[in-house]
């Protein structure tokens, strides 16, 4: 899979109070990156805790479920789009359907 904003992924994890996201944001990146999901079945049976949402937007727990991402997938041309990064309140702050 090709993902589009890792900036996104360093830009949140080198921020001081976020530090601790480094290790978890990058295992999701390298695993997601040699994935070929096809499906959400596919996302599902290699992260089950993944949270499949409509218009092909995922919500991956990272950390211990301390952080939230939120891509949108576009599985025929195998691209991840980073929509959303963030703590657990600030997940809860936002629309996981509309970022």
């Amino acid at each position: 899979m090709r993902i589009i904003k890792r900036k996104t992924l360093k830009d949140f994890y080198q921020q001081l109070a976020h530090a601790d996201a480094e290790a978890p944001l990058e295992s999701w990146y390298h695993e997601a990156k040699h994935a070929h999901w096809k499906t959400p079945a596919d996302i599902k049976v290699q992260f089950a805790s993944a949270s499949i949402l409509k218009d092909n937007r995922v919500v991956f727990n990272i950390g211990g479920n301390k952080y939230r991402l939120v891509v949108k997938i576009n599985y025929a041309a195998e691209i991840i789009l980073v929509r959303f990064i963030g703590t657990h309140a600030e997940y809860d702050q936002i629309d996981a359907e509309e970022v």
